[in-house]
């Protein structure tokens, strides 16, 4: 099982990865909002383990971007506060358990084999624009019945596009998603992505237009009239 620890105290996250590590787990950790979000887009996990105070964004925050995104990895809020309020903003927000410091590995441990457990048994997300679609649980995307052969960095941008189709995707937005652990692209090394994509899905019923001011955007394109 592999586990994205999001702690920004040294001293506990260097404990909690070597208990997770002896007993089985992979453990990742991002010691701030902005490096989770790099690892998340670079890496498949199966669940999260948050803190909410972290030094460049409060946890709750990063929780609401990855759920407004279309997210549905487990996510298991891990706090010092340990307040009715918080837990219940925490899981309206999209939490799916919630364990107050301090606390046992073992607790932690079942309470993450459960959340796994139960995300594993739930239906894998498929979404769809026009005849694209994805799969969630084979991670294809396929265009008219047809599967797409999309490198890493397409797939990315394409997942960016799809999970907000009809909605513009600023520039930095989809750079963050395509290219998150390379701080020294250039800025226009994004259009280089969607030129092939674009070319990818010339064939079929979706396009990828620019919004002046926006970004970018996925949207699907009406049929043409009969006699056209």
């Amino acid at each position: 099982m592999r586990i994205l620890l999001v702690e920004d105290e040294a001293d506990l996250a260097a404990w909690l990865v070597r208990a997770l590590k002896q007993r089985g787990f992979l453990p990742d950790r991002a010691p701030d909002a902005r490096t989770a979000q790099a690892f998340l887009a670079a890496t498949e996990y199966d669940v999260i383990v948050l803190d909410l105070r972290l030094p460049d964004m409060y946890g709750l925050t990063l929780l609401a971007a990855l759920r407004d995104e279309g997210s549905r990895l487990p996510v298991l809020v891990l706090t010092a506060e340990g307040s009715m309020q918080e837990k219940v903003r925490a899981l309206h927000i999209g939490a799916d358990d919630f364990l107050t410091k301090p606390f046992a590995v073992e607790e932690l441990e079942a309470r993450l084999t459960a959340l796994v457990r139960r995300s594993r048994g739930r239906q894998h997300p498929r979404l769809r624009c026009g005849t694209l679609s994805y799969d969630g649980e084979s991670r294809a995307f396929t265009l008219a019945d047809t599967l797409l052969a999309l490198t890493p960095r397409e797939h990315a941008a394409l997942m960016a596009l799809l999970t907000r189709s009809g909605t513009p995707v600023s520039k930095s937005q989809l750079a963050g998603k395509v290219f998150p652990l390379e701080s020294n692209v250039g800025p226009d090394a994004i259009e280089l992505v969607l030129h092939r994509l674009r070319r990818k899905l010339a064939d079929g019923d979706v396009r990828i237009v620019t919004v002046r001011g926006l970004g970018y955007m996925l949207e699907a394109t009406a049929p043409a009239p009969p006699g056209a």
